[in-house]
């Protein structure tokens, strides 16, 4: 991933939302640009009855985009669900870091948060992505343990643990909507081959991003 990425865990009710809004708040306070997913395993819809985008949407549009001066929208039909990663690599590449809510079984860093009136368990206990919890519970780990209000704490690990020491990739491959993984050799091959041919280009010389995508 070229962009940091921490996932809030646990179960329904835990806190999540509350703590994960904290976060939010402090690390734009910070000065950094935040973006937040939130997944929803049960569907969700944002379009509301009457409106325009709702009518487009009824008449059998497979997307509806509202776009204003200051923000866009978008309401995109799909397959199969979209992995965080192609939301990521298609929409937040501007953050400094996402944030997301859930995908528990996601390849991400996750700060677990267990409540005694909701759960006494970790559900991602042994993950290797586990880096701590924000709990009121007496949990056996090594990892660090935060009270469930701690979002200043919370926000100091998040940028020591995961903005800090995210590495620098320039380069991101997404193929049928599946993020790939580049070896240092691939990424700076495609990096240098593509830059060069397109910055030959009238116009594009001095071009600091640049995107390609190819459909068969």
């Amino acid at each position: 991933m070229t962009v940091p990425v921490v996932s809030i865990v646990g179960t329904s009710g835990s806190g999540k939302t509350t703590l994960v809004t904290m976060i939010i708040t402090e690390l734009c306070r910070r000065g950094h640009r935040v973006v937040v997913i939130k997944h929803d395993a049960h569907g969700f819809s944002i379009d509301h009855k009457g409106k325009d985008s709702w009518r487009h949407k009824q008449a059998g549009a497979s997307s509806v985009a509202i776009s204003s001066p200051a923000k866009f929208a978008i309401i995109k039909d799909v397959e199969h669900e979209w992995p965080p990663e192609r939301i990521i690599q298609t929409f937040f590449q501007d953050a400094d870091i996402v944030i997301t809510e859930g995908y528990k079984r996601g390849a991400f860093h996750k700060i677990e948060v267990v409540r005694a009136a909701h759960s006494k368990e970790s559900v991602c206990a042994g993950d290797p992505l586990l880096l701590g919890y924000a709990t009121n519970v007496k949990i056996k780990t090594d990892l660090p343990l935060f009270k469930l209000n701690d979002f200043k704490g919370l926000s100091d690990f998040i940028e020591k643990k995961v903005i800090a020491t995210h590495p620098l990739q320039k380069v991101s491959l997404i193929v049928n909507g599946s993020p790939v993984t580049l070896k240092p050799f691939i990424a700076n091959l495609l990096k240098d081959g593509i830059s060069g041919m397109i910055k030959s280009l009238k116009g594009c010389s001095k071009a600091d991003e640049i995107e390609v995508r190819i459909r068969r």
